[in-house]
């Protein structure tokens, strides 16, 4: 009969693996949840989730493109609906620090031939499913506030040693997949709402995606599956060992 010490340690075990794992997910840079909730969803076009006669029980993929009178427009004359960027520096002990957070959208139409919908990206989760636009150098080639910011924190005793910036954008000419909840609203028509943590809001076809939010390092989302999935088995056996030994005694 195994003892309870042996049931207690096995359990242990398993519970450092899969922290070790959660952690390991984390530096993936892997978005496992938000990819989750997208492939699983039903796919609907906006013509069916307008027609529809039973409203689902669960958030829906909902496909169409963009219809914006008044997008915003950028200096290099895109014109978007939604524009996430952050600017981070980082710090002499090494941890980064943001000095902007920029969100800014507008509100806008998803349709088809077949009907439209309202939707307002400022209810998005986060991260936007895009490809970024990625940028990293020295601080000393920021300007305008993010300058300013940085003699701030040097003024401090906190002068950065490198500098980065990740930009997200959806343009009025992307075809979007749609995370969202079928709603019937108050005058009786079709509306689409966030879903809990937010629509998830994607520019890329489903496969794109799905390899997006997996993240950069696919070696280290594997190896950390493992130890998630190792170490719940493990806490399981230990467990089931430790009862034995418990009610042996």
């Amino acid at each position: 009969m195994p003892s309870l010490p042996i049931g207690l340690g096995v359990a242990l075990l398993g519970a450092v693996l899969v922290v070790l794992g959660l952690v390991a997910l984390r530096g993936s840079g892997a978005r496992f949840s938000l990819g989750r909730r997208l492939a699983g969803a039903r796919s609907l076009t906006v013509g069916e989730v307008v027609d529809v006669d039973e409203l689902p029980t669960r958030p829906v993929r909902v496909v169409g493109r963009v219809r914006c009178a008044e997008p915003i427009l950028t200096p290099g004359n895109d014109r978007l609906v939604a524009l996430h960027r952050d600017v981070d520096v980082r710090l002499p002990r090494g941890s980064w620090r943001t000095i902007e957070r920029l969100r800014e959208t507008r509100a806008f139409e998803l349709w088809d031939h077949d009907g439209s919908l309202a939707l307002d990206p400022g209810k998005a989760a986060e991260p936007l499913v895009t490809i970024p636009h990625v940028w990293g150098g020295s601080p000393d080639e920021l300007e305008g506030p993010h300058r300013a910011s940085v003699e701030r924190l040097a003024a401090e005793g906190l002068a950065p040693t490198a500098a980065r910036a990740a930009t997200r954008m959806v343009s009025i000419v992307d075809r979007l997949l749609v995370l969202a909840r079928v709603e019937r609203g108050p005058d009786g028509a079709i509306r689409l709402a966030p879903p809990r943590g937010g629509y998830v809001i994607a520019t890329l076809e489903l496969d794109e995606a799905l390899r997006l939010l997996g993240g950069r390092r696919r070696g280290l989302l594997a190896v950390a599956a493992v130890a998630v999935v190792g170490g719940a088995l493990l806490v399981t056996m230990g467990i089931v060992f430790a009862i034995a030994a418990a009610l042996s005694l």
